[in-house]
């Protein structure tokens, strides 16, 4: 059975996975193991020197996550290349301090908190906007926007590197479009029509190149706050906006499920590794609301 939406797609596999979808219609590569040579792929993108800036965001309970976060991040997370990670959170006081190799480094920045989860949803496209103005612009060729209720469990490299990139939702990508939670609303800025949409992203990990992620931020953020100022809230806040946006703007490379699962979903066949996944947790015990 061909995954991932088979009546919506033609078969443009690359002939090293027949089980999945490896192209996309609009022809961006889908990455699935087997389908890449990591060490190919490392040597070249080594001798770019480049660096890759990563962000996330722990406030308030989430900080208990940020230990995990990180530790694994040093054993799977574009190991051996220069990666400069921002931790948002509102209690820089209990950030872990964790052994980073050399060319990595943590940058810790205060934010404010919040009484609802929502609320911190949506802050994020706005700092992530700020940041890469008013730092990273000349500092990072790439960043990725990661979850910090995540770990990574195998090999997150080079391959992942693209313009444009977004990670399949590991919760949707056997589904038909028509059951996507897209927003529905035409009211919102968010509004994806019935027959509408490609695949369904997760907000969870995006990124791309410095100046694409900032194209998305800065017009994700607008969207999202044209739609507060008519009273608007998109069903999964800035996820809902990611999916419009990218819906519109094509990604130039798509992620597999591999590269955010979730730690209560038994492993599918076609998912031969699991890279990075959100852990199992009480979101009534962690949210503000």
């Amino acid at each position: 059975m061909m995954m991932m939406m088979e009546m919506m797609m033609p078969c443009l596999c690359n002939g090293s996975r027949t089980d999945v979808v490896t192209v996309t219609p609009w022809l961006a590569p889908v990455v699935w193991e087997g389908t890449f040579n990591p060490f190919l792929l490392d040597s070249i993108y080594k001798r770019k020197n480049i660096t890759i800036a990563a962000t996330v965001f722990a406030v308030g309970k989430y900080i208990m996550f940020l230990k995990d976060f990180l530790q694994t991040s040093e054993e799977h997370f574009f190991v051996g290349f220069r990666v400069d990670f921002y931790v948002f959170t509102d209690r820089p006081n209990e950030v872990p301090k964790v052994n980073m190799a050399a060319g990595r480094m943590l940058t810790v920045r205060s934010v404010p908190s919040s009484n609802r989860w929502q609320e911190i949803s949506a802050r994020r496209m706005e700092i992530i906007q700020n940041l890469i103005e008013k730092k990273l612009q000349n500092r990072a060729d790439y960043i990725f926007c990661l979850d910090v209720d995540s770990k990574f469990h195998g090999r997150w490299g080079a391959e992942s590197l693209g313009g444009l990139v977004a990670v399949i939702h590991p919760g949707y990508y056997r589904d038909d479009r028509s059951r996507f939670p897209y927003e529905r609303s035409p009211a919102s800025n968010a509004y994806v029509a019935p027959g509408e949409g490609d695949f369904y992203y997760c907000g969870g990990a995006f990124g791309g190149l410095v100046e694409e992620v900032h194209l998305l931020a800065k017009t994700c953020r607008k969207n999202f706050e044209d739609d507060a100022k008519r009273g608007i809230e998109a069903a999964w806040q800035e996820e809902s906006h990611l999916n419009r946006y990218m819906w519109i703007n094509k990604p130039s490379k798509v992620l597999s499920p591999e590269y955010l699962w979730q730690d209560f979903k038994p492993k599918n066949p076609e998912v031969q590794i699991i890279r990075f996944s959100g852990v199992i947790k009480n979101y009534a015990n962690i949210r503000p609301n």
